[in-house]
């Protein structure tokens, strides 16, 4: 049986080498995902400066306590970042999917933001 622990390492070893790859610009930021157990996170990063342009996640006040770690939440966490980067004059993104496998709350995560208008 893998530890959990192996487990985060080879997400970690996918997410360094896609990370070499992918970089987040003025124009097109990284829409940045990672997933805990119970939350699911978002973040827009323009990697030139480092700066977080834009922050949406499970925890905040409008989900209810125990609903981050469902499809639904997640669906929610995509279209919430998604507004959120529209509002700053955002609209296209290049896509991190943190090194987790692309489906559940990653790909949710992905269609929410793409259903509120993000293009990636």
């Amino acid at each position: 049986m893998v530890s959990r622990a192996d487990k985060n390492a080879k997400r970690l070893y996918r997410h360094k080498r896609v990370r070499a790859k992918i970089s987040g610009t003025p124009v097109r930021p990284r829409f940045c995902v990672y997933r805990s157990n119970d939350n699911i996170y978002v973040q827009v990063i323009d990697d030139t400066v480092g700066n977080t342009l834009v922050t949406a996640s499970s925890t905040e006040k409008a989900f209810e306590k125990n609903e981050g770690g469902n499809v639904e939440a997640a669906a929610k966490v995509g279209k919430l970042a998604a507004e959120r980067a529209l509002e700053k004059g955002i609209t296209e993104v290049v896509f991190d999917r943190g090194g987790y496998v692309y489906m559940g709350r990653v790909e949710c995560v992905a269609d929410g933001a793409r259903e509120a208008g993000l293009d990636f």
